[in-house]
């Protein structure tokens, strides 16, 4: 990966782990994980958080583009964006291509 690219995936992985690097909006989005909307409602049943609260970590993770909103009536259901989750799991995917590459070259140079 030419440094250009490589400075673009970061940039636009940055706000996805950032967003992704609170416990509560982590959980937040394993709940979403089987593909289901869910409302605020429903997301904060468990959570010792109160529905305002939960609602200002699902707004981040909809910045982030790792959520999307839909209003059905009085509500707004909460899904997750497949194509950020998986934009995320190909960036971790090159780091670790690297550091793969990085340990076997290491192990090449230790075993000579």
């Amino acid at each position: 990966m030419s440094q250009p690219d490589a400075d673009l995936a970061v940039t636009s992985a940055a706000p996805l782990f950032a967003a992704l690097g609170d416990p509560t909006r982590l959980s937040l989005v394993m709940r979403l994980g089987d593909g289901q909307p869910r409302s605020i409602a429903e997301l904060s049943d468990g959570i010792d958080l109160t529905r305002q609260g939960v609602s200002k970590h699902l707004r981040v993770l909809e910045e982030a583009g790792i959520l999307s909103s839909e209003r059905v009536g009085r509500e707004s259901r909460f899904l997750i964006c497949p194509d950020a989750i998986e934009e995320t799991r190909s960036y971790l995917d090159r780091v670790s291509g690297q550091w793969d590459r990085t340990l076997s070259r290491l192990k090449t140079f230790v075993e000579k």
